[in-house]
């Protein structure tokens, strides 16, 4: 066999020539024909906002990637019958072990004295949720079944590993469409909730300083995530991977006689853990699956989630402010979703905004934080309904 033999059999056994013998065979559906090369695009945009746009670059860019990595024709990776490398990498979300380790990730660099300080803020931090029970609501409304309802709805807690957490558990072909949905909307959070923020609040609400928070003791910090722990994971079972390893990996902080493992937790796993979920959850946009009408409705009810969330909070946090009379301001009640410290930093740039001389942030961190549990929490009741 001659050497342009050898390029002729390379180039028709190729994944280009794959692509274009598709798109050329007009018995096929336009998914079939078209959808490699949308998805390769899709993904070069997805790594565009990652890098140059940098929304949340740390997950994006391995969901970008395993996106591109999984539509390439051929290549038998995501296959289990063909042992691909990224099938074997995605058990690690089918059983949970991704989220769970992520959370204990983000126990161990979560403050939670705001919260301990000022416990009010676990008020704000539930309200915060409204948008989970609107757009399971509005999900079955749209003819979704129940269990794809509630995955969808978790999108509204702005909590990117409890959305996978459930949807891999009751909605496992939704899952990437609900994390990539989840992580963008985390990402856009600066554009999404200052016009919320704006149009549901006065400037004089936005105005409001609080006072300085309370010093919480040692003895606190140790006791809260074990009681939290018990207390939760008694209510709601199916949330413990999620709930235990979270709180794990802040007593490991806060306890004094663990460093090295909360630093581990904190660091090299976390970024260990976060690559491997990323590549995973990119991997499960195959084309034929993505590109389908659920996959817009799903983008636009977690949308609807996030703004009513954001709503719910702002809110709750206008009540507790007529309570009080005057002591709360209503930002920070945006903060009770569960996008760390994203959300808390919104709500001092608002606040901010209205007083430059305002200082919000620790007072967000509190229904930020809890937040984190509050959507937890939701996720376990959603799974307790729907899990088979």
């Amino acid at each position: 066999m001659d050497v342009l033999q050898v390029i002729k059999e390379l180039i028709l056994n190729s994944g280009f020539a794959e692509i274009i013998r598709n798109m050329g065979d007009a018995s096929l559906d336009w998914v079939d024909r078209f959808g490699t090369p949308i998805m390769i695009l899709l993904s070069f945009v997805l790594m565009y906002l990652a890098i140059v746009k940098k929304f949340e670059p740390l997950l994006l860019l391995p969901i970008a990637f395993g996106m591109l990595l999984c539509n390439f024709p051929l290549t038998g990776i995501v296959d289990e019958a063909a042992q691909g490398l990224i099938y074997y990498l995605s058990l690690g979300v089918k059983y949970a072990i991704y989220p769970s380790i992520i959370f204990m990730g983000i126990g161990a660099m979560t403050d939670f004295a705001p919260l301990i300080a000022n416990p009010k803020s676990f008020l704000l931090g539930a309200a915060a949720q409204l948008g989970i029970y609107a757009a399971f609501l509005l999900a079955i409304a749209f003819g979704f079944d129940g269990n794809v309802a509630a995955a969808i709805a978790i999108i509204g807690g702005a909590d990117g590993p409890t959305a996978i957490y459930t949807s891999s558990k009751i909605a496992p072909e939704y899952m990437s469409t609900i994390a990539i949905a989840a992580y963008s909307y985390m990402a856009l959070i600066p554009l999404i909730q200052p016009p919320i923020m704006r149009l549901l609040t006065t400037k004089k609400e936005r105005s409001v300083k609080m006072g300085q928070l309370r010093e919480v003791s040692k003895t606190e910090k140790i006791i809260f995530p074990i009681a939290v722990t018990v207390i939760t994971v008694l209510l709601l079972p199916s949330v413990a991977p999620l709930i235990g390893m979270f709180m794990l990996g802040n007593l490991m902080k806060e306890c004094g006689v663990t460093d090295r493992l909360s630093k581990t937790a904190q660091n090299e796993l976390l970024n260990i853990v976060t690559i491997l979920l990323g590549i995973s959850v990119g991997a499960k946009t195959v084309a034929h699956d993505f590109l389908q009408l659920d996959t817009i409705l799903i983008i636009i009810l977690g949308l609807v989630a996030f703004a009513f969330s954001s709503a719910g909070g702002v809110l709750f946090g206008k009540l507790m402010c007529l309570i009080t009379k005057g002591k709360i301001n209503p930002l920070i009640g945006s903060a009770g979703v569960s996008a760390v410290p994203m959300a808390a930093r919104v709500s001092q740039l608002e606040g901010q905004r209205a007083d430059p001389s305002n200082h919000l942030l620790m007072h967000a961190m509190g229904p930020n934080v809890a937040g984190v549990i509050g959507s937890a929490v939701a996720a376990g009741i959603m799974l307790a309904i729907f899990q088979k």
